[in-house]
Parts: structure tokens; sequence; C-alpha cells
């Protein structure tokens, strides 16, 4: 067993569903403070909703050396049925090369290989020409308003720099490495209530239909092309997530009905583009805000972008000397704590395992991948700490 499966399996032990860390940060805490990282332990959010975060930092020799952080989530989803697992989901489990468990892929494999990858570097760079941090949380699965952005709002107060920073998502699709994200599309939620009159079926003159009342809205809404996207970003999406209307009785006119939607939205759009746009159809139909409809939006997250530069071409480099192939670079899928990342740091870029059992019953990762993922983050280490002494030597020389 490698060290990195070894500390895996400790991860996966703990049942740790958000807003839970279940010891998760302080079994990590443990192996980084014995690599002189200074720990700290920020809990943020209600009693009932209490938020455990990490930022550990292990300063370079020399102040303005450059800072590369490993960020990423201890929380996992909720396991579903117990009985449709082949076992226990906190009980981590090796079958056929694959290591089973709630938070195998998504992401404690990544956390596990990140503190092991620091600690082979720091065996033989114990001075390395960079410093190193970590960024964790438990309250990334969940509405995510008091994990990494209260860490990121506190860091920004103190004015610490970040240069660099490697979420460790399961962002890959057949074997680790084949895709790095360098970027997220935005994430802009809508609930959209249209009122009406509600009355007897058999009487519409008497009522207002909600539903007959935003019927071609919505059709205009399905077919709308919000943008082209561009080089990094596919078009941005509108998606209807739910819809209700009626109180259950097939003889009566509903009074309302509620929408619920979201964009994903590239750079070329904006969140208040978007909105406007979103009103002026619904204005067009014929529908008046406050009388005919109310629409209430949440900004789940900025779109951000990490163009090519010293990360990404580093890690695209160590994917390579690692894999053999050249990883795609996407900005597909879902958020991530990336966009909190990106407000203080210039330079961010997801890289873990493959997805696809991710939030699905039995879980998994492959073994192979534990160590493959280990060594493209230590190899990420050597290649940026190598620059970071080059620039220093260069800068001391003139």
């Amino acid at each position: 067993m490698t060290d990195t499966q070894r500390l895996a399996e400790a991860l996966i032990r703990c049942p740790s569903v958000t807003p839970q860390d279940a010891g998760c940060q302080t079994l990590l805490a443990e192996r980084l403070r014995a690599l002189g990282f200074v720990c700290e332990t920020i809990e943020s959010g209600p009693d009932d909703f209490r938020v455990t975060n990490l930022w550990a930092l292990r300063p370079a020799a020399t102040p303005d050396a450059p800072v590369l952080v490993f960020a990423g989530h201890t929380d996992v989803v909720p396991t579903g049925p117990l009985e449709h697992w082949s076992s226990d989901p906190f009980t981590p489990t090796v079958r056929d090369g694959k290591l089973y468990g709630r938070g195998a892929s998504d992401m404690k494999s990544s956390l596990a290989a990140m503190v092991v990858a620091c600690e082979e570097f720091l065996r033989s760079h114990p001075e390395p020409a960079l410093a190193i941090g970590f960024l964790l949380t438990s309250d990334e699965e969940g509405p995510a308003r008091d994990g990494t952005v209260v860490v990121c709002d506190a860091l920004r107060q103190r004015g610490q720099r970040l240069d660099w920073c490697i979420v460790g998502e399961p962002t890959s699709v057949q074997r680790t490495g084949d895709m790095i994200k360098n970027g997220r599309r935005g994430s802009l939620s809508g609930r959209l209530t249209v009122k009406g009159i509600q009355g007897h079926i058999a009487y519409p003159h008497l009522a207002r239909n909600p539903i007959h009342l935003l019927a071609p809205a919505l059709a205009e809404l399905v077919a709308t092309r919000w943008d082209e996207g561009n080089a990094h970003f596919p078009p941005t999406s509108w998606q209807v997530s739910n819809i209700h209307g009626g109180t259950g009785a097939s003889n009566v006119i509903p009074g309302t009905v509620v929408v619920d939607f979201n964009f994903r939205f590239s750079t070329e759009s904006t969140a208040e583009n978007l909105q406007q746009r979103v009103h002026a159809l619904l204005n067009k139909h014929g529908m008046r805000e406050g009388q005919d409809y109310e629409l209430t939006w949440t900004l789940g997250g900025q779109p951000f972008l990490t163009p090519a530069g010293t990360l990404l071409e580093t890690v695209r480099a160590a994917v390579y000397e690692v894999t053999g192939t050249e990883p795609d670079v996407s900005t597909t899928g879902g958020t991530s704590d990336g966009r909190f990342i990106a407000k203080i740091c210039s330079e961010v870029i997801e890289l873990g395992p493959p997805n696809a059992t991710i939030h699905q019953i039995n879980e998994y990762v492959d073994l192979s991948d534990l160590h493959t993922l280990q060594r493209m983050y230590h190899l990420v280490l050597s290649k940026l700490s190598a620059l970071a002494l080059s620039s220093s030597t260069v800068h001391d020389k003139t």
C-alpha cells in the first residue's frame, strides 16, 4: 500500500458529509505541521451549519518568494441508500484494483496525493524557493457561503499573496491527467413566479391561468441564443430545473406557477446583461414585474479563466512527462471553489482524477490514479520551485 492510498483511506473513513469535516482537516494538519506548515483553523457559519476551513502555509526562506497553493474540500455529498452500496461508503474497500468509498474520487484522493507529494518534495528540497499553502474547506458540496470564500476574504484583508493555485477537483475523463480545467463558466439562478387567478377549470373566464400566460415567454427563453461563446467557453446555456403549478386537483386553474432555472454563462455575457434580457423578454410577452410576475436571482459565481502562462504550461508539461500524452484544457463542467480563489490569485487551474463515478453509488478511484496524481503534483512542485530559484538567481545578479 502506498502512502497516498493509506492517507486516502484514512480520509474516506471520516464521514464528512457537508458541512461536517469529521476530522479530515485535523488529520491533514498533523501531517502538514510535521513539514513546517503553520496551520490555522477558520470556522464560519451558524451553529446548525458550522463550516471548518483550514489555511496552512509553509513560508519560503525569502519573503518575496512566489506562493503555490493546493486547494480542495474535505466534505462529501450524502451517500444515498446504503443498501445500494456494495460496501460501506465510509469503510474504504479495494476491489479489482479500485478504491471504493464516498469521496474516493471527489476529492479525498486528490488531498492525499497533494500532501504526500509535498512530503516527498520537501524531503529532497527542504528549503525550496517557493512558499506552499493549503486551502481546504468543508463547505464546497453545500451552499459554499462559509467555506473557501470566507478564507479568501480573510487572506485578501491580510494582504496574503497567492501566485499559483491547483484545485484538486476530479477533472479527468478516462485517465488521470487527460483533462485540465483552466476556468469555469459562471452560474446564475433565477426563481420566476408568474401570478394568475385561481378558479374552476370549467369557468376559465372567471380565472387567469398563469401557465398559459407563461407559455409563450417560456418557449422563447428556451429558444434564445444568449451568446456564441468564445475560444475558451461554450455558448451560454439556459435550463429549467424545476417547474410547479397547480393544487393537485384536475379541475382547478392554478393561481401561480413557479419556474426554477439556471444560466451557465461564458465571459461573452455578464450576469447583469442576462438578467436584463430575461426581464425584457417577459415584458415583451405582456408580463409586468410586481403585478404579473416576481423574479429573484442568485449569482452562484462569476466565470473565471487562467490563460496560457506559468502555471498552466507547467502543469501541462508535468502531465505529459508522467503520462506521455497532451492533456485537453477545458472550462466545461459545474462550478468549483476556483471561482473564489481566482479573485485573489491570477493563475488557478484544476487537476484531479477521473470524474465518472463522483456523487454516485459505489464511487471509486483506480489505485493507479493515486500514484499518477501524486507524481504529477510532485513534478509541478519541482518545476515551479526550479523556476522560482532561477528567477531569484537572475534577480540577485541584477
